[in-house]
């Protein structure tokens, strides 16, 4: 009789412990699905101000912005053709976004993506030029793989100082932006350089090392691809494993995250290693499927669209899939803007820094209200 009674106790308490992971569960996938609906809905009121404030700039300007924006959609999504470019602008954003994204989450102040980009733009370099192969699917993935040890070697070597040294990894990452690209034109200038060109670049790539083509007859990679699954991998990831559930603790409350024995040395290396790869893999890929070889500059600007990618995303990785793009629509729809209009095309630098102050200040809004 006891020996029934202890097997129904422990099938009850399987029952309630079974239950009791559904709920978690679920309320871990209600917290993430109200944290991707704020992010949407954030960015959503961020980019209609900015837009509304460049718009009254605009017509004091003369033109009119609804001719400006209508040009600016047009150069953006007007053909098949730019509607490729413009997902090729994007992809190197989206995945340093969500690098960017994964630290910002944890209170890790990674603003070090274009270094990171630049040194995964040199490695993958490397074995464009270096590994003779026949086929793409030898020497592309090791490019890619070269690219995100690049990136994650550089990202780590700031954590290191941060962690060892106690310099701030925002005064870390930010210096090292200037050695990354200082790197990329010394190995220009020295074994990467193409002998007698007029421009600091590297030899073309023989044709395997080209990333292939999605659509046939236009410049679209299958970047954008990598960096959907970069999502996917960092959304699951953040809310699906351990790793995540630190670092989303670290974020949330660094006091008690050290009371429940969780690592800010190690999560912090690791998710600046991870980030860096990501970002690395973008480097690998601009020079992989647009230059097709290593261009001094190649990564200017990069990585600061990253961080206003991950802040638009309000550092949600799911969000930063949209952010990005639109980031790399608007761009792409720049040159159409002032070749049409006569609007200049430096107006997009004005959108997208309004839209950063606008949402810099909702989400400092929604501190001050959690804290009263």
């Amino acid at each position: 009789m006891s020996e029934d009674r202890s097997a129904r106790v422990n099938e009850v308490d399987a029952a309630d412990g079974g239950a009791m992971a559904t709920a978690t569960r679920h309320a871990l996938e209600a917290l993430a699905a109200a944290d991707w609906l704020r992010a949407v809905v954030l960015a959503s009121v961020a980019v209609a101000l900015a837009l509304g404030v460049t718009a009254v700039l605009i017509a004091i300007s003369g033109k009119n912005p609804l001719v400006a924006y209508a040009a600016m959609v047009r150069g953006a999504v007007g053909s098949i053709d730019r509607i490729a470019f413009a997902l090729n602008k994007s992809t190197p954003y989206i995945l340093g976004g969500v690098g960017v994204a994964l630290c910002f989450r944890a209170r890790v102040i990674n603003i070090g993506a274009e270094g990171q980009i630049a040194v995964g733009g040199i490695a993958a370099t490397w074995v464009a030029l270096n590994i003779a192969a026949s086929s793409g699917a030898i020497v592309i993935p090791a490019a890619i793989v070269a690219a995100a040890l690049g990136g994650a070697g550089w990202a780590a070597f700031a954590a290191t100082i941060r962690l060892t040294r106690g310099v701030h990894e925002v005064l870390c990452t930010l210096l090292l932006n200037f050695v990354g690209l200082l790197l990329v034109s010394e190995a220009l200038h020295g074994p990467m350089g193409e002998p007698g060109a007029g421009f600091p670049q590297s030899p073309l790539f023989k044709r395997p090392a080209w990333l292939p083509h999605l659509l046939a007859g236009t410049d679209l990679h299958i970047g954008i691809l990598i960096a959907v699954f970069a999502i996917v991998a960092c959304h699951l990831l953040l809310w699906r494993t351990t790793f995540g559930f630190r670092l989303r603790v670290l974020g949330a409350s660094p006091a008690a995250a050290a009371y429940a024995g969780v690592s800010f040395p190690r999560c912090a290396f690791a998710v600046m290693a991870l980030a860096g790869g990501l970002a690395g893999i973008a480097g690998g890929i601009e020079v992989l499927g647009v230059h097709y070889r290593l261009i001094e500059g190649f990564s200017l600007g990069f990585g600061f669209n990253a961080v206003a990618v991950a802040l638009l995303a309000s550092i949600n990785p799911i969000a930063v899939l949209p952010a990005g793009l639109f980031l790399g629509f608007l761009e792409a729809g720049a040159l159409a803007m002032q070749r049409e209009v006569g609007v200049p095309s430096s107006l997009v630098f004005v959108i997208q820094g309004l839209t950063m102050v606008f949402v810099l200040c909702a989400i400092g809004i929604g501190i001050r209200q959690q804290r009263v």
